[in-house]
């Protein structure tokens, strides 16, 4: 084990004396492997099931890739539990308030709570940013190339930050990864009319998240903390820890409670981002069970076909004096719309309205999405894919889309872009389900780096109950907040930034070789990660074509 390159650093205070190096009875091990195996199987078996029940069962070959794909994802989401959500336990390890072991399990079974209850909007939010002929074509070389590339990126990036100790963010590792094989793709287009590049309306959204809420969050829990000792004056609440003594049980309470929100709120955010990742594998892999949304009941169709009905009457308001087009036509100008950013024009309204027929018939003569055969899937998945975007596009602000389309055609439009959202935007129960057992148990492996810069290194004086506490609720509010609007935040920036804001309010003072290496891992995680992805890209991308694969 390397020695934690903070421990040198002659401003540190004295240690509490403490030590985290609790060892773990085989019988924790063998739990924790049979969790993991059995979680493995499980997904397995959901697989086999999904596929046969389709019928079109994968072949052994198609099956092996998948597992290896989902086995990568998989494993980000578990260096995201040792890597990030050791934040979410720092306070009670630190404070005493539960044991490591206990504390590590309590922390990862909120955090399972929180990924599976989750909407799913984080994980799309993220997928957008992806760029539109990546997506498409995810099926193809080029799109497995795209998702090896910035998962292998993201994994390595995370494991090199984690094993020196400092607080870096799996959210930018995965975004800057994402970014870079968007930029990557868009520089090699080889093709007359070019490849789509990094969604940059979608990225400026997720990118002003991840830099303001740790700004929230040192703010947030400066004042919080300030209004509590003239709240709550009780000093035992801002003494810091004794040496493996529990704090009084109102204190302990209160930082369980906090530990449990935090883990519940990154599970809910942070576990999206691999659900995200897990539904491209599929959709490549297995579009037939996978692209389209087939628990969709067959009731749903007559309301889908008049929601379509309704917004080609806006299309062909808005088509003038546009040619008819084909089907090809149609795609291909709404792809082009969606690369360059541009929808509103004449030619797009028509190929939206041939677009939208073309669904509307394979709908009346498929019954519904869920009897939708094999051979069809993947280019109904694809049509319906670009319609939404664009209609996404079109409506994103509402006050535009209430002008640009009066009397009530901007509501026409809004309700057919949400049936086409659910068409073809869904998560298994099952594949929530592995995603927060990788989360949780990577929640056990690994978090003792992070507990010891969290409570001793960030400020001149170590962490104190009120301060972990007040760090805690912010986090917490703040992650929650940004689930609900569907945004990316890093846990461990905005935790980090809430206990310097504490130390601050404290009078405590900030350990400035600490608040560097923390400042250098935020600023360094998106071009690192988006370096190495792009790289990575180039080259699968590289060899694809030799092979005369893509």
């Amino acid at each position: 084990m390397a020695t934690h390159p903070l421990d040198a650093t002659p401003s540190n205070p004295p240690r509490t004396g403490r030590s985290f190096d609790h060892k773990i009875h085989p019988a924790g091990v063998a739990g924790f492997l049979a969790v993991l195996l059995g979680g493995l199987v499980y997904a397995g078996i959901s697989i086999a099931m999904d596929t046969n029940h389709v019928g079109e069962p994968l072949a052994i070959g198609a099956f092996l890739f998948l597992g290896l794909a989902l086995l990568i994802a998989l494993g980000f989401e578990f260096v995201n539990g040792f890597h990030d959500t050791a934040n979410a336990v720092a306070t009670v390890i630190y404070t005493n308030s539960l044991a490591p072991v206990f504390a590590v399990i309590w922390s990862g079974a909120w955090n399972f709570i929180g990924v599976v209850i989750s909407t799913g909007a984080v994980a799309y939010s993220i997928i957008t940013l992806l760029p539109v002929d990546l997506i498409l074509g995810v099926g193809s070389a080029g799109g497995y190339a795209m998702i090896f590339a910035l998962l292998i990126a993201a994994v390595a990036w995370n494991l090199g930050t984690w094993w020196f100790g400092l607080p870096n963010s799996s959210s930018h590792a995965l975004i800057g990864s994402i970014l870079g094989v968007g930029l990557a793709n868009q520089l090699m287009a080889t093709g007359p009319g070019g490849a789509a590049g990094v969604q940059w309306d979608q990225a400026e959204s997720v990118l002003l998240a991840l830099l303001f809420s740790p700004v929230i969050g040192f703010v947030g829990a400066a004042l919080l903390l300030w209004a509590m000792k003239r709240v709550i004056p009780n000093k035992a609440l801002y003494q810091e820890p004794k040496a493996d003594t529990p704090p009084p049980w109102p204190i302990r309470a209160l930082l369980v409670f906090t530990c449990t929100a935090v883990s519940f709120a990154h599970g809910g955010n942070d576990g999206q981002k691999g659900m995200g990742l897990i539904m491209l594998i599929l959709i490549g892999v297995a579009p037939t069970a996978y692209a389209l949304n087939r628990t969709m009941p067959d009731s749903s169709t007559p309301a889908f076909i008049q929601a379509a009905g309704a917004a080609q009457s806006v299309f062909r308001a808005k088509v003038a004096t546009a040619p008819v087009v084909t089907q090809d036509q149609a795609r291909a100008t709404l792809e082009n719309a969606l690369r360059t950013r541009n929808a509103d024009t004449p030619q797009v309204y028509a190929a939206l309205d041939a677009s939208t027929s073309d669904i509307s018939k394979e709908l009346k003569n498929y019954g519904s999405i869920r009897h939708v055969p094999a051979a069809a899937t993947k280019n109904l998945r694809n049509e319906m894919y670009v319609v939404y975007g664009t209609l996404q596009m079109l409506t994103k602000d509402a006050d535009k889309a209430k002008a640009a389309y009066p009397g009530g055609g901007d509501a026409k439009l809004k309700a057919y872009r949400d049936l086409l959202e659910k068409g073809t935007r869904f998560i298994p129960i099952w594949v929530k389900v592995a995603v927060a057992l990788a989360l949780g148990l990577g929640t056990m492996v690994g978090w003792k780096r992070i507990v010891v810069t969290v409570g001793e290194k960030i400020g001149k004086t170590h962490l104190t109950y009120g301060m972990g506490a007040a760090a805690e609720l912010v986090a917490a509010s703040t992650i929650l907040l940004a689930q609900v609007k569907g945004m990316p935040v890093s846990t461990t920036h905005i935790l980090s930034s809430g206990v310097a804001g504490t130390m601050v309010a404290d009078g405590a003072g900030l350990q400035a070789s600490t608040v560097r290496n923390i400042a250098m891992a935020w600023v360094l995680t998106l071009p690192a990660a988006m370096a190495i992805a792009g790289l990575l890209y180039a080259l699968f991308i590289t060899v694809v074509r030799s092979m005369g694969l893509g």
